[in-house]
């Protein structure tokens, strides 16, 4: 794979903070439901952010 040059690199950084910010505010979210289905959604969907991130962190590597 080429190397990432500058502006790509701020991109890629900038997109693994908004992954970890939503994921934490949608665990956030997921304490507060009181309904089941909608904490499982709000896990399931804090769960996918991680995920991507850690795609995206894999970029760096």
């Amino acid at each position: 794979m080429s190397q990432l040059n500058q502006l790509e690199l701020q991109n890629l950084r900038h997109l693994i903070g908004s992954h970890e910010t939503t994921a934490q505010k949608l665990e956030n979210y997921a304490q507060l439901a009181v309904d089941p289905q909608v904490k499982q959604m709000f896990q399931k969907s804090a769960q996918d952010a991680r995920n991507t991130k850690q795609k995206l962190m894999s970029f760096l590597s």
